[in-house]
């Protein structure tokens, strides 16, 4: 576990709103540039910006030197590339350790494979009943329209899936894809994934929240995007208006690192808000990225504070070539142990791991609470590291 903080520039502590004894928390971005583009209407006065998808772009825009072309030319044959405009603008041009550039720049590493390490780290393949359709659970089911994304995280458990050449689901295949979902009473819930479903047009979002609005034994709708965060421009009142449905329909969005919660993201999380819809976030604990407690804590209050609900913060899975993001369970639980008490409830998400071979995601978290023999009687950790007797034992009756 880190105790530096996960970026050259420092991030300038404010002083806690926890009150007294609250510890000192990083503001969301460092001073200087980094706080990424202007938020503004989509296209209002903006130059005209391209995804950085080939070794070449990444050596135009100085985020790599030109010696790599070759080594990094391998990587992506492999493993697809994308940055956006607005992560490449948050990108510290000459620093190998910048938090932003370590989960969009291709590496060498990349290409190591470990013994532990899988094409399929979590068994998505094996529970695919159908095109399009995972069901890892009796009650709710992933729903993949497509395998394109606006970025592709190097540390991503579905790199060998998703890529440029991925293909969206053809109308035939999505409508064998809603038929099996029609015909399990038991789903309650459909998570759409990917992939991507925001980089759909919002005509194409629209006919899917339709047809699963009119599933009658579906209670909750769920997208997962990382748009909001790394395109926060499509976030607009065409994309909004495609989600509305009389079922719930909550928005999951993929966030790491404080700093890249611009302005831009703002707006973006602001107008699904607006339009009612709950805002959920996942994170995943990486390496040299945010594994540290002031980044976590500037990460969850900032999420926190922009409506979105810290939900989950997944250990890294073991997707081929990811070893260098995957810190050990033991750091991850310290940790967790290090922002009990130091941040509020509403910006403590779930440390989770996802179980190799498509068991489930269990919870992975630190105990506090240890039984102490026969009698019921437990031994509770606060978050001060301090024991107390659970329920406490009973005065003396001559005190």
């Amino acid at each position: 576990m880190s105790t530096r903080t996960s970026s050259a520039r420092p991030l300038t502590p404010t002083l806690s709103p926890e009150g007294s004894g609250g510890t000192a928390a990083p503001t969301l971005s460092p001073p200087g540039r980094g706080r990424g583009p202007a938020a503004g209407r989509e296209g209002e006065g903006a130059p005209a910006r391209k995804t950085l998808r080939r070794p070449a772009d990444l050596i135009a825009a100085g985020l790599v030197a030109p010696e790599r072309e070759a080594e990094l030319a391998a990587v992506a044959r492999r493993f697809a590339v994308a940055i956006t405009p607005d992560m490449a603008e948050l990108i510290e041009r000459g620093d190998d350790s910048d938090p932003i550039a370590r989960q969009f720049v291709p590496d060498a590493r990349e290409m190591e494979t470990r013994p532990e390490e899988d094409q399929d780290p979590i068994g998505d393949r094996r529970l695919s009943p159908v095109k399009g359709i995972v069901q890892r659970y009796p009650d709710r089911v992933l729903l993949k329209p497509s395998h394109v994304c606006p970025v592709y995280c190097r540390f991503c458990f579905r790199r060998e899936q998703v890529g440029p050449e991925g293909q969206s689901l053809s109308a035939a295949e999505l409508e064998a894809a809603l038929d099996y979902i029609r015909g399990r009473p038991e789903i309650w819930e459909v998570i759409v994934t990917g992939g991507d479903p925001f980089l759909l047009s919002p005509r194409r979002l629209t006919d899917i929240v339709r047809a699963l609005d009119a599933i009658p034994h579906l209670g909750v709708i769920r997208f997962h995007s990382r748009v909001p965060i790394v395109a926060p421009g499509r976030v607009g009142p065409a994309l909004v208006r495609a989600l509305r449905a009389e079922k719930a329909v909550y928005v999951a969005i993929h966030a790491n690192h404080p700093r890249e919660l611009t302005e831009a993201v703002r707006v973006a999380c602001r107008r699904l808000a607006r339009a009612g819809i709950p805002l959920l976030g996942q994170s995943v604990l990486l390496k040299g990225v945010n594994d540290d407690a002031a980044v976590l804590e500037a990460l969850f209050r900032g999420l926190a504070a922009m409506r979105v609900k810290p939900y989950y913060l997944h250990h890294p899975d073991l997707a081929r070539g990811t070893a260098r993001f995957r810190p050990t369970l033991a750091e991850g639980q310290a940790l967790m142990r290090r922002l009990r008490g130091r941040v509020s409830g509403l910006c403590q998400p779930s440390y989770v791991l996802d179980l190799p071979g498509g068991h489930g995601k269990i919870p992975v978290g630190p105990c506090y609470a240890t039984p102490q023999g026969a009698s019921g009687a437990w031994s509770i950790e606060d978050s001060g590291g301090r024991a107390h007797r659970y329920p406490p034992p009973a005065a003396d009756p001559k005190d």
